[in-house]
């Protein structure tokens, strides 16, 4: 096999030589076909792993905003401030980061596969519209964005799942918490004791929640920073910080109330008692907050969730727009 490449590479020379011509390299790793084919994906996930690090805790008290009240309209209105000084006051400041491990994996799962479909899309469309001597339409990008996210978040759905249970275990009495060790210790639980089946509880909502995030973040990113450059002077550096502001508002605007619903759905277990759940599915689950708790209830913590987004959206894309810089 090595006297056969070596032969090869003898004979591209020798042929070469003959035209006159200097020999070509073989291409190096990076640019290999398949390398190149899996490098969104790769650079998608480690830049969605690196933002949840950072943003992990704001997290964390977005959840215990959407988990406060439940079934009651009137109460205390917890604010994202109060949850973040309780959290703190009470000597746990590490449960800011619960569930990091299961964020990660979400990250490693959802993130690789949205950002590195959706680039995958985006090369295909600009290939195709480039052919007819057109631009990519707003309307390709959305659908880009949309499918991308729908995919992902399927895929996904465990790990998001976990996350949701480990960051909700804490708000439970001590005699009932699961006191899961990691993502791992909680998927095996989850599934042991409620079947596989319940790692996609929320699956609906998470999926629509994902379509409508990934539409906002991606698609108005992508559209944003394009008229920014055509109508502005800003940097390249500036036109992404923009454009991330942008898409955060948008992603943020559009998912919330599916987020609202999917944390509801991911966090209910069955009672004891009775072995029903609180909600049957995303209809129901969206009517009885509504009648309960009242439609403004679908944004409580609209503030702390942008604050989630944004900066998430800005460091995983500044990080993903470096890694293709650096693999270019």
């Amino acid at each position: 096999m090595a006297s056969t490449l070596k032969d090869r590479a003898a004979n591209h020379a020798a042929a070469s030589a003959e035209n006159g011509t200097e020999p070509e390299a073989p291409p190096d790793l990076l640019h290999q076909p398949y390398v190149r084919a899996v490098l969104p994906f790769i650079n998608g996930g480690l830049s969605g792993m690196t933002a949840t690090a950072v943003i992990q805790p704001v997290d964390m008290v977005k959840v215990r905003l959407q988990l406060a009240g439940e079934g009651a309209r009137t109460g205390p209105r917890p604010s994202a401030l109060g949850i973040t000084r309780e959290i703190i006051a009470s000597g746990r400041v590490l449960d800011l980061y619960t569930g990091l491990s299961a964020g990660i994996l979400r990250q490693a799962v959802y993130t690789t596969a949205r950002l590195g479909f959706f680039e995958t899309f985006i090369k295909k469309l600009n290939a195709r519209a480039k052919a007819a001597d057109r631009n990519v339409t707003f309307v390709e990008r959305a659908a880009a964005g949309l499918t991308a996210g729908g995919v992902a978040a399927m895929i996904g759905n465990p790990a998001d799942l976990s996350l949701v249970r480990m960051q909700s275990d804490g708000l439970k009495a001590p005699e009932a918490r699961a006191n899961y060790r990691s993502v791992f210790d909680a998927l095996a639980r989850i599934t042991r004791t409620e079947g596989i089946g319940a790692l996609w509880a929320g699956a609906s909502p998470t999926v629509v929640r994902a379509m409508a995030l990934n539409m906002g973040q991606l698609t108005f990113f992508a559209e944003a920073k394009q008229q920014l450059k055509q109508h502005t002077s800003l940097s390249a550096q500036n036109q992404t910080f923009a454009a991330s502001g942008i898409a955060g508002f948008f992603a943020s605007f559009l998912s919330l109330p599916f987020d609202f619903i999917k944390t509801r759905l991911q966090k209910q277990q069955k009672d004891p008692k009775t072995g029903l759940v609180p909600y049957k599915g995303m209809v129901d689950c969206a009517r009885k907050v509504a009648k309960e708790e009242g439609w403004l209830r679908f944004y409580r913590g609209f503030g702390t969730y942008y604050i989630r987004i944004a900066p998430h959206a800005m460091v995983t894309l500044i990080v993903a727009d470096y890694l293709n810089l650096l693999t270019k």
